[in-house]
């Protein structure tokens, strides 16, 4: 059944979350929680209460970056909540403009002291698009965008140094993949976080993940903003909310884990918070149901800034 055949060679542990797996085991020995709290696009002003929320409710994951421009706030709610720092699992991400290896220690750095902490659990390419410092994103840097090995090097020090403890990618397709992991990588990519939801469920990318065991992470698990509540009305989600008394949210969030991924479920409304680690396994007939649904439509993905960005190609391709 595609519940089995996507999880084969992921290593889930600690059945929680109503029997989905709490947590996935790395190569480095690193267990990474499977639900996060992501921050994208969270206020200042509401950042920390919805990390202290998320961090009261059992979450122990938060998903962030540097260009989100929140993690002195996700470093103090972390700081107030009384929860040790080591049994929170905390993500930044490298920004387009700090590719040059020079420029990687002292981003890191940066997001290290804003977040209160002296490592991270995870560092990610936030994009596959390497610009000049300052520089606006049509002056990219060719040569490190098609190959980011100097950068992946960087890193990789960064681990050594104990400054991260992981490391991986964003918005990576199987071909930029193939491309990083074609050179003599020291540490392989543990993660490579993309947009995964209903109406983009990344089948041939979940597939390669399952192959080769970079886990995938699902931003935008939901859908993308102005796609939400047409998720949250899918007849089949729908169905099998009202069987298993839960919610939409719920099942769409309880369907990632079942694909076998981590997910990023992102909210500053603090019953929104806790209603989206409250989850439990679906059935397999449910499971099916809503994966069938999923892959019966043309892929529509949500977000792409190539055009904004005023790139001359699609980051996606």
């Amino acid at each position: 059944m595609i519940a089995r055949c996507l999880q084969q060679k992921m290593s889930p542990i600690r059945q929680g979350l109503g029997g989905l797996p709490m947590h996935y085991n790395l190569s480095s020995g690193s267990q990474i929680p499977s639900v996060a709290l992501g921050v994208w696009r969270a206020p200042k002003d509401k950042t920390a209460a919805a990390v202290k929320t998320a961090l009261k409710s059992g979450y122990r994951h938060i998903d962030g970056a540097w260009i989100y421009r929140n993690e002195e706030e996700v470093g103090q709610a972390l700081k107030d909540s009384g929860v040790k720092r080591e049994d929170v699992w905390l993500t930044s991400k490298l920004w387009n403009t700090f590719h040059a290896p020079e420029d990687v220690e002292p981003a890191l750095d940066d997001s290290l002291q804003k977040l209160g902490t002296d490592y991270l659990d995870l560092y990610i390419i936030h994009w596959p698009l390497a610009v000049p410092k300052n520089g606006k994103p049509a002056d990219y840097d060719k040569e490190l965008t098609a190959n980011p090995y100097p950068t992946w090097q960087k890193l990789e020090e960064m681990v050594e140094k104990g400054k991260v403890r992981n490391i991986g990618v964003s918005n990576f397709n199987i071909r930029r993949l193939q491309n990083l992991t074609a050179n003599p990588l020291k540490i392989q990519p543990a993660v490579n976080q993309v947009e995964i939801n209903f109406w983009f469920p990344q089948v041939e990318l979940l597939e390669f993940s399952r192959k080769t065991g970079i886990l995938l992470e699902a931003y935008s698990p939901l859908g993308s903003t102005e796609r939400v509540k047409d998720s949250l009305n899918v007849p089949e989600i729908k169905e099998v909310a009202r069987m298993l008394e839960m919610t939409p949210a719920q099942v769409i969030i309880s369907w990632h884990i079942q694909r076998g991924t981590i997910v990023l479920p992102k909210s500053e409304t603090p019953s929104r918070v806790t209603e989206n680690i409250h989850l439990r396994k679906l059935p397999e007939a449910a499971f099916e149901k809503i994966e069938k649904a999923a892959r019966s439509h043309k892929p529509e993905r949500g977000s792409n800034p190539s055009k904004n960005w005023g790139l001359d190609f699609d980051i996606f391709e």
